[in-house]
């Protein structure tokens, strides 16, 4: 089981091979070729912060892939009303195959994919962005032609998408 909770985790060829697989799916979606890889497959999407982008790309992406997006606002949860972490973690492996989350604070992240039993990805924390900054190299490849031998410049506030 792969999570995705900081860039830092992958490789240059995993970036490069979830950046060779989106351009595909991309341009077969373009040219009507649908897939249904994720068929029968569940992510309940955890959004503590709120994000229009963030929910409706996850959304049709898993719709687009045959999945079913389950959104989980801060209110369905318990976490942060009595709840562990560690038990909603538990909970919702017994009934999802990934979890997105998107939250104030990356320990959140890292303690479902501690003691959860299925991948999960951040969508967002206080450290780390890692969707946004592989859709924005996504975007540098797609104009540039290629990631190798450019240099880029993070110009914004030092936050999560800097730590990224």
């Amino acid at each position: 089981m792969k999570h995705l909770l900081k860039l830092m985790d992958l490789t240059g060829g995993d970036i490069t091979a979830i950046l060779n697989l989106a351009d595909q799916l991309k341009y077969e979606r373009k040219h009507g070729i649908t897939h249904h890889v994720l068929a029968g497959k569940t992510l309940g999407m955890i959004f503590r912060k709120a994000s229009t982008r963030t929910r409706v790309s996850f959304e049709a992406g898993m719709y687009q892939l045959g999945g079913l997006p389950i959104f989980l606002s801060a209110g369905d949860l318990q976490i942060g009303r009595g709840e562990p972490v560690q038990d909603t973690a538990r909970v919702l492996s017994r009934y999802l195959d990934g979890i997105m989350i998107r939250t104030y604070k990356q320990s959140e992240a890292e303690a479902l994919a501690r003691d959860g039993s299925i991948p999960v990805i951040n969508g967002l924390t206080d450290f780390s962005h890692p969707c946004q900054v592989l859709a924005d190299l996504m975007t540098v490849r797609e104009y540039k032609g290629a990631l190798e031998g450019l240099k880029l410049c993070f110009i914004g506030d030092g936050n999560n998408m800097m730590n990224s």
